[in-house]
Formats: C-alpha cells, sequence, structure tokens
C-alpha cells in the first residue's frame, strides 16, 4: 500500500502452511524459471532444428545442479566461518534457505559443460542457447527475495520507497528496519532481467543458427554481472565481514565474471572452422511429428466429411 508517498510492503512469504509443508512464493517462483525456460528453450530448439527432447534431459542436469551450486555458494562464500564448523547444516535447510547467485551460475556453468561432453553438443552453442533463457528465471527468484522481505537496499527519500513493515517478523529479528525508507532494490533488478532477456531473445531471433559462436553467453554474462556490481552499490550488506571490505562479496564474485564475459564476447564467432556452434540435429524427429500432424489431419477430415 501507499502511504506518505511512499509504498508500504506488508506481503507475506507463505502461499500455505500445510502443517507438514510450507508453499512459499520464493519455492514457487524459483521453481517456475525452470518450467518457463524449459519451455522456451524448447521452441529455440525446434526454431534451429535441434530435438526439442533434448531439453528434458538437460532440465535433469541443470536443477539440482543449481540449487545445490547456489546453497554451497552461500556456504563457501558467505557463511564459512559457521558452515566449516556445522557442515550437515549446509543440507538441513535445503533446498531455499541461504542461495547464492554466484553459485547457481557455477553450478550451471558444470552441469552445462558435463551435458555437452556426454551429448556431444557443442559448450558455446549451448550456453548461448541457455542465456536467452535465464533471465525470467532471476526475474522470479527477486520478486521471491522480495515477498521474503530480504536482500533490501539502503535507505532513500526517493518517492517509490519501500517500508518492509514486517521485515523484523519474518526474520525473527528487532531492528529499525520497519520503520526505514529503502530501495526497492528486488524491483530493479527484476525489471532488469526482464530487460535483458528481451534483448538476449531479440539477438537469438536475429541471428538463429548463424549465432556467432559465445556471443549470447558473452554478453549476457558481461552485462548481468556488470549490472550486479553497480545495484550492489545501494544495498545492505548481506553479512558482517562485508563491512569491513573495499567491496562486499557480490562485487568481488561479479569481477572475474565480468572479464569472463567480455573476453569470450571478444572472441564471439572466431573459432576457426566453428564460427556458429554445434548441435546434434537429428531430423527424424521433425517426420514423425509431420507423419503425426498428417495423421491427425486425415483423422479430422474422414470425422468431418464434406
Amino acid at each position: 500500500m501507499f502511504l506518505s508517498g511512499h509504498i508500504v510492503w506488508r506481503a507475506s512469504p507463505l502461499i500455505h502452511d500445510f502443517g507438514f509443508f510450507k508453499l512459499t512464493w520464493y519455492g514457487l517462483l524459483f521453481m517456475s524459471g525452470f518450467v518457463i525456460g524449459a519451455f522456451i528453450l524448447r521452441r529455440v530448439f525446434r526454431a534451429e532444428q535441434v530435438n526439442p527432447d533434448w531439453v528434458d534431459r538437460l532440465t535433469l542436469y541443470l536443477i539440482p545442479a543449481t540449487v545445490l551450486g547456489a546453497r554451497l555458494g552461500h556456504c563457501l562464500f558467505y557463511d564459512w566461518a559457521y558452515f566449516s564448523r556445522h557442515p550437515l547444516e549446509i543440507f538441513i535447510a535445503f533446498p531455499w534457505a541461504g542461495l547464492a547467485s554466484h553459485g547457481a551460475t557455477v553450478g550451471i556453468l558444470l552441469a552445462s559443460w558435463l551435458f555437452s561432453r556426454n551429448y556431444k553438443f557443442d559448450y558455446l552453442w549451448l550456453l548461448d542457447r541457455l542465456a536467452v533463457v535465464v533471465a525470467p528465471g532471476l526475474a522470479g527468484i527477486r520478486l521471491g527475495n522480495l515477498l521474503n522481505s530480504e536482500i533490501i537496499g539502503r535507505e532513500t527519500t526517493v518517492p517509490w520507497a519501500f517500508r518492509f513493515a514486517r521485515y523484523d517478523q519474518i526474520h525473527h529479528l528487532q531492528t529499525t528496519i520497519p520503520t526505514q525508507l529503502r530501495h526497492p532494490t528486488q524491483l530493479y533488478e527484476a525489471l532488469f532481467y526482464l530487460l535483458l532477456f528481451g534483448l538476449s531473445y531479440g539477438l537469438w531471433r536475429q541471428y538463429q543458427r548463424q549465432t556467432p559462436r559465445g556471443l549470447l553467453v558473452g554478453l549476457f554474462v558481461t552485462l548481468l554481472f556488470s549490472f550486479r556490481f553497480l545495484i550492489e552499490f545501494l544495498k545492505e550488506n548481506q553479512v558482517r565481514f562485508e563491512d569491513e571490505l573495499p567491496l562486499n562479496m557480490g562485487q568481488l564474485l561479479s569481477i572475474p565474471l565480468v572479464l569472463a564475459g567480455i573476453w569470450i564476447l571478444l572472441r564471439a564467432g572466431k573459432q576457426a572452422g566453428n564460427p556458429h556452434g554445434y548441435a546434434p540435429r537429428d531430423l527424424s524427429w521433425r517426420e514423425d511429428q509431420q507423419v503425426r500432424q498428417g495423421d491427425l489431419a486425415s483423422s479430422a477430415e474422414r470425422g468431418n466429411p464434406a
């Protein structure tokens, strides 16, 4: 709700408590990213004459790698002093408590490499197509953070500032945050990720099978983590030790990824003999699909004579 030129945020992170299981907005939005991403990726594969059934197998690689990578990333980068003494707790709070996007990125890169090696896909070809579909999931995760009243921004006087009225209640703390006006950095990130999706999808539509190898993933990683580096200046630090650092952990982890993205971008499409990458193109699935469509059309004609 709006009050005195700012927004009072009272949303609950909980959809429903079933007793044995709590359905949260964050969990729903996290998993919806995989559903939306798989739907778009099937269309991408189909347009490039790659069997879309590969997407199902790829998703089985990506889901556990993303969740495990995000969890380990949080434990290693943000709270290793605690989890090094309590390693079992890394998995007790699985899968939604304490996740880090940089760890998820590493998980996705490793799972994609393993999938590419096992099924003869060009690694950068696959990453280029994944770069098209990842951003909507990232936007959903940031909306989940907003509903959790977490990863909040610094204090501000902008007219769209949020007052996170349920912060203490949700996080079982006693702070002054519920009385303060803060940047809704979760929304800033979600909107940027949707714009990044539009850019990535538009470039893929322009090039499709002629996409320079590495162009989409190089551009995606460069823009994503450059923005992540900058937006951190508007966020509160996540853990106390960051207060003693010149840059926070999110910024420090973003720098090598920005450099890697620029390096890939500068080399995009320049590999001799392989400027566009490659993927298995078994056209038999298209023939089977055309046969099924023909059978359905014939059946419809027989059932509806002129």
